[in-house]
């Protein structure tokens, strides 16, 4: 009489034959698992990537290059996970954020320029602007930093366009015109710094929604 043994399973099934329970051969047996950790860490870099985007482009306010950051991150996720069928970014895909990153410093040049040259703005007053731009978008940042999130956010559009209109009244001034006809520079600066930064945040916006979907597909 031929002793039966029943068959073996392979070592793709995942369920256990009842003569295995309780039996040595348990510890031998190796159980296939499916192989999410390459799939993890890309959810992992598309979240970081687009958490970093996102606080890239709010440094627009305090007039910091932050659609130039995020075509360096763009860069480095691409170095990092290469284009493929499935996910990625292509070395065409930075290269149109690199466009649309010299779309928007054009428009706030543009905006900044037209608006305070319309005054008769002289460059020393041009120069202070831009300083008290920043200098004033810190600190209005800083300032309003114990309001969550959007406290800072308008702390640093108003700083910024407070220093614009003090730089340009000082150069101005400083260039021998009267307070009046500095006021007029300041107020043109205002508004160009205003036009600037609203077209570029808009063009950041748009960039941080392509690289993201350029990441995903």
């Amino acid at each position: 009489m031929h002793e039966y043994h029943p068959p073996r399973q392979t070592e793709h099934e995942n369920f256990l034959d009842p003569a295995d329970w309780g039996s040595e051969r348990l510890e031998n047996r190796n159980f296939t698992t499916p192989k999410r950790g390459p799939c993890i860490l890309i959810v992992v870099w598309l979240t970081l990537f687009t958490l970093f985007n996102a606080g890239a482009w709010l440094t627009n306010l305090i007039s910091l290059p932050g659609n130039w950051l995020i075509v360096l991150s763009a860069a480095v996720f691409a170095y990092f996970i290469p284009e493929s069928e499935l996910h990625g970014i292509g070395w065409v895909g930075i290269l149109g954020l690199a466009l649309l990153a010299g779309v928007g410093e054009l428009l706030e040049f543009a905006a900044s320029a037209i608006a305070v040259g319309k005054k008769g703005a002289s460059r020393r007053a041009m120069v202070l602007s831009i300083a008290g731009t920043m200098v004033g978008s810190l600190a209005g940042a800083f300032v309003t930093l114990p309001i969550p999130l959007i406290g800072p956010m308008v702390g640093a559009l108003l700083g910024g366009a407070l220093g614009a209109l003090s730089g340009a009244w000082l150069g101005e001034v400083w260039k021998g015109k009267s307070l009046q006809e500095g006021w007029e520079v300041g107020k043109g600066a205002v508004i160009g710094k205003l036009l600037g930064t609203t077209g570029k945040l808009a063009v950041g916006a748009l960039m941080v929604v392509v690289a993201t979907l350029d990441a995903i597909w």
